[in-house]
């Protein structure tokens, strides 16, 4: 069975059109700095400061293109802690009853009842990759990490669809414990024993 690549997702956020108008000028377009593993997705040259409730400022926050229907920040559980946020653990889009944030640009400002998550460990499918590795929308696994610091995942939400390409997304505090780079590999691990 073939490997699955990784790419470790840093702290970023999803604006929609409304908001990106008010943080930076109306009729404003994202400028692509780097295309993303997923056909169409791409990191932005514009960043944009993340204010928590308790005033603490998460400076230089990275807006990923196109603009979305909702607004979200996709924040680490070290960045929750550090600067009082208040994100759950969610899916790309599961935003109702998640953090609250002011989002600062160089135009405007934008204050979000929710949109602050912690984005949860997922891997992206086409729906060919998931046939040969026998998995369906919405299954949940393991993935085996090798080196070092080898071990086991579990709670990896599969996401299959046709624009998808394969690709293992964690965030930063998933890679540093166990000291994945992007472009590292794991391996996909749908049953093992726990001996207790």
């Amino acid at each position: 069975m073939k490997k699955i690549p990784v790419g470790i997702s840093g702290r970023h956020a999803h604006v929609t059109k409304e908001h990106l108008e008010i943080l930076f000028g109306a009729g404003y377009e994202l400028t692509i700095l780097k295309e993303l593993s997923q056909p169409g997705q791409y990191a932005a040259e514009e960043k944009i400061d993340v204010v928590s409730p308790d005033g603490r400022v998460l400076e230089g926050v990275r807006i990923l293109g196109p603009t979305r229907k909702g607004t979200q920040i996709e924040i680490s559980q070290s960045d929750a802690i550090r600067y009082k946020f208040v994100a759950p653990v969610r899916s790309s889009g599961d935003t109702a009853g998640s953090g609250k944030a002011k989002l600062v640009g160089p135009k405007g400002e934008v204050e979000i009842n929710e949109g602050v998550i912690i984005a949860d460990r997922h891997i992206h499918f086409s729906p060919e990759d998931a046939v040969a590795f026998g998995v369906k929308d919405r299954d949940v696994v393991s993935i085996k990490i090798d080196g070092i610091k080898a071990g086991l995942l579990d709670n990896v939400l599969c996401r299959v669809h046709e624009s998808f390409r394969l690709d293992c997304h964690l965030d930063t505090d998933d890679g540093a414990a166990f000291m994945l780079r992007n472009g590292d590999t794991v391996s996909l691990v749908k049953k093992y024993q726990i001996l207790d």
